[in-house]
């Protein structure tokens, strides 16, 4: 398995050295009058870039709906999309663990960030002793500093709409902090003995830390790692013990090992539901709320808190 994996990473890199050895013959004066093309890896950092760039950028996102990025491996189209972009955006703190090596190579031709990049240590979760959990967009505050990371790296790029930018990051600044103050209200109408969020993977822990939660994965931060049959036993027991009443499965993550941990807390004579489907890693289909940042996190609480209250 390493050995494919080297060989599939190595083929990678190797069509990366290809296209950025290729020349660019966009000119200065077509520059100016165009649209600068981004390209993020995920969702949320998509909607982010767009809800900053506005009309003067052009957003790719890599990955959609229902995509893990913990799992997802760059194809040679995506490499071209990359080459292709004037800026790259992507999460950081290992969340896209399998495409390090592109974004270093990258990272010589063109601006690529990294929308963490501005994270304080202490801001971040820490897992182990070299770990850190990427899932920061769950926490709206610290979604503010990477919105504030995307202003700040597109006006370095493109300092002739600076104006622009400014103005689009004020206002969905704005709208972010609505958000926070949104979460906090509902997660506040859960019985405070039921604030305890159970779901697929460990993904929730910066919105647990933020808004009062107590949270907890059947698998950890990351999905490579392997759940086994004490995982199963061990949720299950720690659902029967606390009266658990709901369970969540996730868009991005198989829902196999949740039905599991429900069947075997009903054999103890415990019932538990599915409370609905959160959104963990990846947001929803474009064009619907579950879309957007904001419709996102919204519709996760939303689910949370009528689930749990």
């Amino acid at each position: 398995m390493w050995v494919s994996f080297l060989k599939t990473i190595g083929g990678v890199l190797a069509a990366v050295l290809l296209l950025t050895g290729c020349s660019n013959d966009t000119t200065e004066q077509d520059k100016g009058n165009s649209k600068v093309k981004v390209v993020a890896t995920t969702g949320m950092i998509g909607d982010l870039v767009e809800n900053i760039g506005g009309k003067q950028v052009e957003v790719t996102s890599l990955m959609g709906p229902g995509v893990d990025p913990h799992l997802y491996k760059a194809t040679q189209g995506d490499v071209k999309t990359l080459d292709s972009a004037d800026m790259i955006f992507y999460n950081g703190v290992h969340l896209e663990g399998k495409m390090t090596d592109i974004f270093e190579m990258m990272s010589k031709n063109k601006p690529t960030i990294a929308v963490t990049e501005d994270l304080k240590e202490e801001q971040l979760r820490k897992v182990s002793a070299k770990e850190h959990d990427p899932h920061v967009w769950f926490d709206v505050k610290l979604w503010m500093v990477a919105s504030e990371a995307v202003k700040k790296e597109l006006i370095a790029n493109d300092p002739d709409h600076e104006a622009s930018y400014l103005e689009n990051y004020e206002a969905y600044v704005l709208q972010l902090q609505e958000l926070d103050k949104y979460v906090q209200e509902e997660i506040n109408k859960i019985p405070e003995d039921q604030r305890v969020l159970v779901t697929a993977h460990d993904a929730f822990g910066y919105y647990g830390k933020s808004y009062g939660l107590e949270v907890r994965g059947l698998q950890g931060i990351n999905t490579l790692s392997e759940y086994g049959s004490k995982d199963v036993k061990d949720m299950r027991n720690y659902l029967v013990k606390n009266k658990i009443k709901a369970i969540f499965i996730e868009s991005s993550v198989p829902r196999k090992a949740i039905e599991a941990v429900i069947q075997g807390a009903e054999k103890q004579g415990h019932k538990v539901k599915i409370g609905g489907e959160l959104f963990s890693d990846a947001m929803g289909e474009r064009g619907t709320e579950e879309g957007t940042y904001i419709g996102m996190v919204r519709h996760n609480t939303d689910t949370i808190v009528n689930a749990l209250k």
